[in-house]
């Protein structure tokens, strides 16, 4: 281990002045309504209009919930206007903001269409719109977070949005899963399944990591947060292979991967904030690298 010295034991990177719990709610509601939008379309290719029904509300709400948290976090509704004036490929924050500023109106256009009954047409092919734009709109906040230099979140860059995208399907089945009669669920109890599944498997190669900042998502606050979401995670996926036999499992179930994805985008964001806090966890692997 390289040996650490820091001036002063100072930190080196400012820590994110990003707010929470606005920032891990904007996270976590993103990727479920990215999820959910998918999960309605192809419920409605294969004859499921209820759960295509609770897909688009759930992708319009969430979209609509994580667009309000991220505007509160800035404090201005003009500041998000503002991401809007310039389209720059090279900045993960400005392609997101041109990824979430469509979604939103895309599935708020197909979910009022589902609820209203007009313009049925047009409400269809912008809740299709939206599916195609939310395989993207499921991960680019682990991008977001990945391009930026604080240590526990660039260290992790090829296991993020892997991560952010199984949980992301887990909790769009979730909801499917909570709103929907179980006759009709059965697509999204295998999707919520599924993304647990990937969810579990991008965690383990996160966490089994040999560098210096992965302990940062074993220790401390963010540790302990992050093994309750595992633990969730486990429980939630074995009730989603066992729902079609009890609705109060179906609902355990639901509710455990609800609980989990949240609180998995809440311990990233909050190793993040630790591990820029820590100096040790930037200077040291600049010089091993060096």
């Amino acid at each position: 281990m390289t040996d650490f010295r820091s001036y002063y034991g100072k930190p080196v990177l400012k820590e994110p002045t990003w707010k929470s719990p606005d920032v891990p709610a904007y996270l976590y509601l993103g990727g479920m309504a990215g999820a959910s939008s998918v999960m309605a379309l192809l419920a409605d290719r294969t004859g499921r209009p209820l759960l295509a029904r609770n897909g688009r509300i759930a992708a319009a709400a969430g979209a609509t919930a994580s667009v309000g948290t991220l505007i509160h976090d800035l404090g201005r509704p003009a500041r998000f206007l503002n991401m809007l004036r310039v389209f720059k490929p090279t900045s993960p924050l400005s392609v997101g903001s041109w990824i979430l500023a469509p979604f939103s109106a895309l599935a708020g256009a197909g979910a009022a269409s589902e609820l209203t009954g007009m313009l049925t047409p047009l409400g269809r092919l912008s809740a299709s719109a939206a599916g195609v734009l939310a395989p993207a709109m499921t991960t680019y906040t682990a991008v977001l977070l990945a391009d930026t230099a604080v240590p526990a979140w660039h260290g992790m860059y090829r296991e993020l949005p892997f991560v952010f995208a199984g949980s992301a399907v887990s909790s769009a089945g979730a909801i499917g899963m909570l709103t929907t009669p179980r006759a009709e669920s059965g697509p999204a109890r295998r999707m919520a399944a599924a993304g647990a599944a990937l969810e579990l498997a991008a965690e383990q190669r996160m966490h089994g990591r040999d560098e210096l900042v992965g302990e940062v998502y074993r220790q401390g606050r963010p540790g302990r947060i992050l093994k309750v979401a595992k633990g969730l995670t486990w429980a939630g996926a074995a009730g989603a292979l066992l729902a079609g036999r009890s609705r109060t499992i179906t609902a355990a179930s639901g509710l455990c991967l609800t609980a989990a994805a949240a609180l998995t985008r809440y311990g990233i964001f909050h190793a993040g904030k630790e591990s820029a806090r820590d100096p040790r966890y930037t200077v040291v692997p600049q010089r091993e690298r060096v």
